[in-house]
């Protein structure tokens, strides 16, 4: 066991904090508030790799370990969740998910510009009546020859909007049900193909969450991901991928918020001393530290299990519900330690404790995380 980062490692590390702090800090507030996506801070993540950073760099990737993607995740979302859950969407589900699964034209048409951030993707599994029970598909792909005719609506999609490749999970086959569920790759701009109203949010409301309606759109063959029927398990397997992402996200909330209070109680004096001398204040950073580095630990451990090809669905659910409650907990003391200031937009905690809500919902809820882990435990 080796504890230490490599160079290498650190280098990611720094660059990822260097951007955060230059790049997304400023006007981090007022994009929170009125909702502004942060697209040129988008496109410059895609410059600097970090849009694809596990893909090969034959299809314009970084070609970085899953490690590296985890501490840069930390980095980015210690200052601006809204912008981190756009590179885990595209890095974790979309990128990973075209280049593990996708045929040679597919990645020469899709994930090359995806994975230098020109393009940037969607994932497209819930809907109004099927988010954790994801085999209640309801958007429905059916099989016309040459293409399949797609209708349905797809709920909280994050990059709704902004997105211009979409990977839809729809129903081909009703009777065979998660059997006959297949992944298809849309294009903005596809006839019949319309982006709702963006959604009100807690939280990361900078990050662009849409509705999604298909009416009759016609998806040609060569943009199905895999055999007949492969979609449910190509939902399962990016999903895996991305708690590890999510995770992360978490933890860099927790990791901010923490920052944030240390900093705080060393500086706000209340009878006399700074507030980080009295016990009740000490304590409380106490426990956030140490639930942190628990966090840290699970989330780097998920992701040495799936650089080295080991099962990482026990590892990435453990991440994500641990990581995920931590960063709700930080939260919620990080405010608590400010006081009065805490509740203030200003002073940045009282937004990661609205960004930290998502953590526990989106890619499999927290109970969701507790069957992966109980299954697996009672299966051995």
């Amino acid at each position: 066991m080796d504890f230490k980062l490599t160079e290498e490692h650190l280098m990611i590390q720094q660059a990822a904090r260097d951007f955060a702090q230059n790049e997304l800090l400023p006007g981090v507030i007022e994009r929170d508030e009125k909702q502004i996506f942060p697209a040129e801070q988008i496109k410059k993540m895609g410059e600097l790799g970090f849009l694809g950073m596990m893909v090969d760099p034959k299809y314009g990737g970084s070609g970085l370990d899953t490690l590296s993607y985890v501490i840069a995740m930390e980095e980015i979302s210690k200052v601006d969740a809204s912008a981190s859950v756009v590179m885990s969407v595209n890095n974790s589900l979309v990128c990973w998910g075209l280049e593990t699964f996708g045929t040679e034209e597919q990645k020469q048409k899709y994930l090359t510009r995806l994975a230098s951030g020109e393009i940037i993707g969607a994932f497209c599994l819930s809907e109004p009546e099927a988010g954790s029970d994801a085999t209640s598909q309801k958007t429905t792909a059916i099989d016309k020859g040459d293409h399949y005719l797609l209708n349905g609506t797809k709920n909280w999609i994050t990059n709704g909007s902004t997105a211009d490749v979409y990977l839809v999970i729809a129903q081909t086959d009703i009777e065979k049900r998660h059997r006959g569920i297949n992944a298809l790759i849309v294009e903005k701009g596809m006839p019949g193909f319309e982006i709702g109203a963006k959604e009100q949010k807690l939280g990361i409301r900078g990050s662009d969450t849409h509705s999604l309606m298909f009416t009759d759109v016609k998806v040609p063959k060569e943009n199905r991901i895999g055999e007949d029927g492969f979609g449910f398990k190509f939902a399962m397997k990016t999903l895996a991928g991305g708690r590890i992402g999510i995770a992360s996200q978490a933890l860099g909330i927790a990791s901010g918020a923490y920052e944030l209070a240390l900093k705080y109680s060393q500086e706000r004096k209340a009878f006399g001393t700074e507030i980080c001398n009295h016990q009740a204040i000490a304590f409380k950073l106490a426990d956030m530290a140490v639930q942190i580095e628990a966090a840290r630990h699970l989330c780097m451990k998920a992701a040495w299990d799936k650089d080295n090809h080991n099962n990482y669905d026990l590892s990435g659910a453990m991440a994500k519900l641990y990581a995920s409650q931590v960063a709700m907990d930080t939260a919620v003391e990080a405010v608590q330690i400010h006081g009065g200031n805490g509740y203030v937009k200003e002073y940045h905690v009282e937004r990661f404790m609205r960004d930290a809500k998502i953590t526990q919902i989106y890619e499999g809820t927290s109970e969701i995380q507790k069957i992966v882990i109980s299954r697996s435990i009672l299966s051995k």
